[in-house]
C-alpha cells in the first residue's frame, strides 16, 4: 500500500485526539483520518466523575463536536463508523462493506467496563460510565431517582461515590475488597478516605460478596453474603476496565494485558501502533491521563520521522475525592516492599520502600498532599530512558 494513504487513528478519546494534536504540531499537511464508533465529540474523560456535583449534562461536558475537531486538526473524522477488520499485509481497514487504506495505523481504542453477570437481565438499571455517552445514559436513568448503589470500591467507584453524594443522591458502595482502593493505597489511608466519605453520607458494605442482584419494582435489590439486603433505585457498576482487544486479536497482534507494543509504541506488525488504555508497554498498562499524554508526544515524533523511545517518569495520580484530597504514586517499580503510614486524622503520609530502603511510591491525604512534588523527585521513573 502506498505511503500516500492517510495516517489513520482508530479512536477519538483522549488518546486519539491528543495524538492527532501532537502530530499536527510537527506536520501540518499530512493526510490524517480519525475513525470512531461514537459521535466523535471531544471531552476530558476525568470530568465524567465530577459532573453530578456540578449538575452538568453530558452536552455541557463536551468541548467540541467531531466537525469542530476535524476543522481544528485539518483532518477527516469519520464518526459512527465501526472498524470491523484489519488487513496488515494490504494495509487496509474494513469498515463494514467499505475499505480504507492506511500508511500507518494507530489503535487508540481504549478500554471497556468489565461486565457483571446481571448486566443483561437488569439493562438500564445496572449501568457503567466509561465515556460521554455512558454518562448521558446514566444521567437519564437517574431522572426522578434518589438511591444509588455502586458496585466496586476502587478509584472509579470512590470518585463516583463522592460525586453522586455531592450531587444530592443517597449512595451505598458494595465491594468484596476489605478496604477502599486496595490496589493503590494501604489500609490506614483507605480508612481516612472512607471516614470522610461516610461523613458526607456514603454507606459502605465492604468485604461482602453479592449473592443476588435483581429487579425490584422500578429499582434493584441486592442480597449480600453477610445476610444484609440493599434496595436502590439505580445501580452503577465500577468494577474496572479491560483493554479493547478484539480488533487487535483479529489482526494477529500480540496480546498481553493489552496490545503489546515496544518502546516506540509499535506492534510486531509493520506500520501498526497502539496507544492509551489499550496498549501494554514493557508490561505496563497504565489507564491514567499523564502516561497517555506522554506516550502521545513520543509516538507523534516517531510517526513524523523522528524515532522517539517512550520513557515514563513517576506520575502521581490525583484521585477526585474532594471529601478527602488524595494523591497516589503507585509503587510500580518495586517487586516487594512495605508501606509505612504516619500522620493523624485525614492528614496522612504513606511511603512504600523496598527492602533496600528505596522509595517507590506514596499516598498522601489532606494537607500532606502538599508534599507531592518533593516526594515525586525521589521516585525512580516508571519506564527509564533508553541508554545511549
Amino acid at each position: 500500500m502506498s505511503d500516500e494513504a492517510p495516517l489513520v487513528i482508530v479512536g477519538t478519546g483522549l488518546a486519539g485526539y491528543n495524538l492527532a494534536k501532537e502530530v499536527r504540531k510537527l506536520d501540518t499537511e499530512r493526510e490524517l483520518l480519525l475513525i470512531t464508533a461514537d459521535d466523535g465529540r471531544f471531552y476530558s474523560k476525568p470530568l465524567l466523575s465530577t459532573g453530578f456535583a456540578k449538575a452538568k449534562e453530558a452536552d455541557e461536558l463536551a468541548a467540541h463536536s467531531a466537525a469542530s475537531m476535524a476543522e481544528q486538526l485539518n483532518a477527516c473524522v469519520l464518526d459512527h463508523t465501526q472498524v470491523t477488520a484489519i488487513d496488515p499485509q494490504q494495509r487496509l481497514l474494513r469498515l463494514g462493506e467499505r475499505q480504507q487504506a492506511y500508511s500507518e495505523l494507530v489503535l487508540a481504542v481504549g478500554a471497556e467496563p468489565r461486565r457483571l453477570p446481571w448486566a443483561d437481565e437488569l439493562g438500564e438499571q445496572l449501568l457503567s460510565i466509561n465515556d460521554l455517552h455512558d454518562y448521558g445514559r446514566f444521567r437519564a436513568a437517574l431522572q426522578g431517582k434518589q438511591r444509588v448503589v455502586i458496585i466496586g470500591a476502587g478509584l472509579i467507584g470512590c470518585e463516583f461515590a463522592n460525586d453522586l453524594v455531592a450531587g444530592g443522591f443517597q449512595v451505598s458502595v458494595v465491594a468484596s475488597d476489605p478496604y477502599l482502593m486496595p490496589q493503590l493505597i494501604p489500609e490506614p489511608v483507605a480508612a481516612a478516605v472512607q471516614a470522610q466519605l461516610e461523613a458526607l453520607g456514603v454507606i459502605f458494605h465492604l468485604g461482602c460478596a453479592i449473592e443476588s442482584l435483581e429487579p425490584n419494582g422500578q429499582g434493584v435489590q441486592l442480597r449480600l453474603d453477610d445476610g444484609s439486603q440493599i434496595e436502590a433505585d439505580q445501580a452503577l457498576s465500577a468494577i474496572g476496565l479491560a483493554p479493547r482487544l478484539a480488533l487487535a486479536e483479529q489482526a494477529g497482534l500480540e496480546l498481553g494485558r493489552g496490545i503489546v507494543v515496544d518502546r516506540h509504541l509499535a506492534t510486531r506488525q509493520p506500520h501498526i501502533y497502539a496507544l492509551g488504555d489499550c496498549a501494554e508497554v514493557q508490561g505496563l498498562n497504565l489507564m491514567y491521563v499523564m502516561p497517555l499524554m506522554t506516550a502521545a508526544r513520543a509516538l507523534a515524533k516517531t510517526l513524523c520521522g523522528e524515532r522517539s523511545a517512550l520513557s515514563y517518569p513517576a506520575m502521581p495520580v490525583m484521585v477526585k475525592t474532594p471529601a478527602c484530597p488524595l494523591v497516589v504514586a503507585p509503587p510500580l517499580t518495586a517487586e516487594s516492599g512495605h508501606w509505612v503510614t504516619t500522620g493523624e486524622g485525614t492528614d496522612l503520609q504513606a511511603l512504600f520502600h523496598d527492602e533496600q530502603g528505596q522509595l517507590h511510591g506514596f499516598a498522601l491525604t489532606g494537607s500532606r498532599v502538599a508534599e507531592k512534588l518533593k516526594l515525586t523527585r525521589e521516585l525512580p521513573g516508571w519506564l527509564l530512558p533508553v541508554a545511549g
